[in-house]
């Protein structure tokens, strides 16, 4: 097997696909991160910068000195930069038996896996810091604000974090890092924006930090003033609060059914009532425990009330000018205003391990904490998302990326809890159900949120009753792809006291991932891929790089396209070798009776690809019908075992059944998409037990722009611990019965086919009824009609396919109008068709 290298960055390449530095190139439709480009109102922008400079205030740079550059020369010395340069630091004595490297000018931790105290360490880490790249010998984190202020969340004081880091790390602690640690312990987590009773405090632990607060000249106006005093309290503890699914809620449930079987035995009945005394050594127990709670010290918490009408007004205060980023809690137990839903998980569910971890940072202190929980495709986002609402047990909303997700969230909600169905309700464009009680649950997607357009009256009706009332919980559904502008249209139309961020892949290519740190929460927690793997609750995958040699013909035409992007794009998607190779992949897995999923973005290499091996395919316009009926059918008939999916099944799309994946054309360097496709095949499977693996396949034509793009898109899976091994060579291809395009002729012929296509042939797919299918008219409101060329034909423009000239020009008469002026003999022939229709009618009446 060849050693795997990238071609380089071929010369001439437009600027749409020019990548700077290390960056992911981003294209000007990058609908997977939804950017709104630079026709967003411009106080989007005012605020989007804010957050920027708030961002670079609680930045690690900031406290750090610049190094002085090194003297002397080396062979090795250019090829590190002085941010990555640890030479010059001094050593503890023992630091062989110490596991951290710190780098005090970026933040970033290096964690030797081989160290004795390697879990130590990383149990540590993962409290304080952020996991960038987890391979087998070495974890790299990054310290940041948002990871401090997790760590602060869940009871970890400055003393602590400056006392670990420097047990740990291999050198001396900087002087930069403890001044960076002090300056966001005293900022974030000191004051926290709490729902009691339905009405809104801004409370803190100290109380000379409100004093701040109320002196302030726009935070003191928006003071429900009752007195002048503060509002002293206890300080909210998990108390009994128990999270539906763990260990402890099956604790309780059995305690609660021992309970009501003693309830149920005759008073009478002494001998089996209390045989071995239980009774009094449980009440001693209970005395015990609370003599120790009165010994303890009680914590209080300080609060002022505000008024509920300017909170936006107080967070944005708060978190960009003030620099005390405000954190949102919400006391759902204290909550008599909202009607409790009645919904738990069902008695045989339980939630494996790192979800419980996960949602303990999310309820730690008893109340409901927002924020993102980052959980690999496979791993059960749903399932922690459903156990959050059936812990609040208040009504929740759950946005959705596509109308497919929705109707799958319905089904888990049905599935893992015992909600009556008439408590959930979708709203898509294509279903619109009501909530017929006080409580319940809504899904529906991002697009029909933030719709700016005119509503039929049925959406208006149901998207009313959505703002005119309080969600207990707002479940945000591959968080990933909410910019800040979309986020904070979102939140100005649903009132919700709590936020919870599901994700696989907390990336974006813009860099814009940071601001849902400050629209939502920070970061709960992040689970290790390789080690879930490990233990059996995802699967296993082997993941290869095929490379396929482009033919003479295609790679000439290849060359000639220079600067065509579109055409190159499609030339190399449509390489007959690598239509061969996914031909040879399909028979060798369908032998091993696995099911295949293969990608392409491209609708045209979809729909040649899956109708010259006759397989199943499903993209953008397929109706909701036909979708349903493909997926039951790879799901649950043996026939058929490939389907075709274009980037429609990038995201929340539940294929357990999966085995194996091949890739055949992709959205640029990506790096989200290929792990969120990864994820489609992470699943745990039934064989997994017995050492079976999925696979992942990435078909790369050599020698063009796809093996430069397929380096940058396997950087965050190479992060997780996988690695890509490269075939050059399928074996037993070339005796393949039946393969497709073994001949000259065969291959001309595609590539005939090919040329004729225009230039929006070689486009990626632009889905609709999805997160993205508003992204033209947000981007375009407030502006003329621009321009738009369509794909057509000679006899379109003679009035072929029932094609008409439109008239756009102002001033003139509308073709409404224009169709009104009709011929007599036409008027006549239309009423005469209705009365021999009426007629048939009535006879088969």
């Amino acid at each position: 097997m060849a050693p795997k290298r990238k071609a380089g960055a071929a010369s001439g390449r437009p600027s749409k696909r020019t990548a700077s530095g290390i960056s992911t190139p981003v294209s000007v439709s990058e609908d997977q991160d939804f950017s709104m480009g630079s026709e967003s109102d411009p106080e989007d922008h005012d605020v989007t910068s804010k957050y920027d400079k708030t961002v670079e205030k609680f930045s690690i740079a900031s406290s750090a000195k610049k190094q002085p550059p090194r003297e002397g020369h080396d062979a090795a010395s250019h090829l590190f930069t002085s941010l990555r340069d640890l030479s010059g630091e001094e050593l503890k004595p023992d630091h062989h038996l110490r596991p951290i490297w710190l780098n005090a000018t970026s933040g970033k931790v290096v964690l030797e896996t081989f160290s004795p105290s390697f879990k130590q360490a990383q149990t540590f880490l993962i409290n304080i810091a952020e996991p960038q790249s987890r391979t087998t010998h070495m974890h790299e984190y990054k310290i940041n604000s948002h990871s401090l202020f997790a760590a602060v969340s869940v009871g970890l004081t400055e003393q602590d974090i400056i006392r670990d880091l420097e047990l740990f790390s291999k050198s001396k602690l900087p002087e930069s890092i403890k001044d960076y640690i002090h300056r966001n312990t005293q900022s974030f987590g000191k004051v926290r924006l709490v729902l009691k009773h339905n009405r809104y405090y801004i409370e803190s632990s100290d109380p000379s930090v409100l004093q701040r607060l109320l002196k302030d000249p726009v935070i003191a106006p928006c003071r429900v003033e009752e007195t002048d005093e503060l509002r002293t309290d206890v300080a909210p503890k998990m108390g009994q609060l128990v999270i539906s699914g763990t260990k402890e809620a099956a604790g309780v449930r059995e305690a609660q059914a021992q309970v009501a079987r003693q309830v149920k035995r005759p008073e009478d009945d002494d001998e089996s009532d209390d045989e071995y005394g239980g009774r009094e050594l449980e009440q001693d127990m209970t005395d015990l425990l609370r003599d120790e709670d009165d010994d303890e010290e009680i914590d209080q918490v300080h609060s002022f009330e505000i008024d509920g009408t300017k909170i936006q007004q107080v967070q944005e205060r708060c978190n960009v000018e003030l620099g005390l980023p405000l954190t949102e809690e919400y006391d759902f137990r204290n909550d008599d205003m909202n009607a409790t839903l009645d919904i738990d998980l069902r008695p045989n569910v339980q939630i494996r391990y790192y979800q419980e971890h996960a949602l303990s940072k999310m309820f730690g202190n008893g109340r409901a904490r927002s924020g993102i929980i980052v959980l690999p495709c496979g791993a059960g986002k749903t399932l922690v998302g459903i156990t959050a609402a059936c812990t609040v047990k208040k009504s929740a909303i759950v946005l959705c990326t596509s109308a497919m997700s929705v109707v799958q969230w319905k089904e888990e909600f049905k599935k893992w809890s015992n909600i009556n169905p008439d408590d959930i309700a979708i709203f898509t464009s294509g279903e619109k159900e009501k909530l017929n009680h006080k409580a319940g649950i809504i899904i529906c997607t991002y697009s029909m949120v933030t719709q700016n357009t005119r509503r039929a009256h049925d959406s208006q009706l149901i998207m009313d009753f959505i703002t005119s009332r309080e969600w207990g919980l707002m479940v945000l559904d591959e968080v990933h792809v909410v910019p800040a502008e979309m986020f904070r249209r979102v939140t100005s139309k649903i009132k919700t006291h709590s936020k919870l961020g599901l994700t696989a892949t907390l990336l974006r290519e813009d860099d814009k991932i940071k601001d849902l740190n400050f629209l939502i929460g920070p970061k709960l927690y992040e689970a290790n891929w390789l080690q879930l793997s490990e233990e059996g609750h995802i699967a296993r995958v082997q993941c290869a790089e095929v490379w396929c040699p482009m033919t003479t013909e295609f790679y000439t035409e290849y060359m000639n396209a220079a600067g065509n992007v579109n055409k190159q794009f499609l030339l190399s998607t449509m390489n007959p070798r690598k239509f061969q190779a996914c031909q040879f992949l399909i028979n060798f897995h369908e032998k091993r009776g696995d099911k295949i999923i293969v990608f392409s973005d491209n609708v045209y290499a979809l729909k040649k690809y899956a109708e010259g091996m006759t397989k199943p395919y499903i993209y953008g316009d397929t109706s909701q019908r036909e979708r349903e009926l493909v997926l039951a059918n790879f799901q649950m008939n043996e026939a058929v075992s490939t389907v075709f999916l274009s980037e429609i099944g990038d995201t929340s799309l539940d294929l357990p059944e999966a085995t194996c994946l091949i890739q055949v054309s992709s959205h640029y360097g990506s790096r989200r998409q290929e792990a969120q496709r990864l994820g489609r095949i992470l699943r745990a499977k039934r064989r997994n037990d017995e050492g079976f693996n999925a696979f992942f396949y990435s078909l790369v034509s050599k020698d063009t722009n796809e093996m430069f793009y397929s380096a940058k898109r396997q950087a965050f899976l190479v992060d997780q611990g996988y690695a890509f091994k490269v075939i050059t060579h399928l074996n037993g291809i070339d005796k393949m019965p039946n393969l497709h395009f073994s001949t000259q002729q065969e291959r001309m012929s595609l590539l005939t086919d090919v040329l004729l296509q225009n230039e929006t042939a070689g486009d990626v797919e632009d889905i609709k009824d999805d997160l993205f299918s508003d992204r033209n008219v947000a981007r375009n409101r407030g502006r003329k009609a621009l321009v738009k060329r369509q794909a057509g034909t000679l006899s379109s423009l003679a009035g072929g396919e029932s094609m008409a000239y439109m008239e756009y020009a102002r001033g003139s008469k509308t073709n409404k109008e224009l169709a009104k002026q009709r011929n007599q003999f036409f008027r006549k022939e239309d009423r005469a068709k209705e009365r021999r229709k009426k007629a048939t009618a009535s006879m088969l009446d």
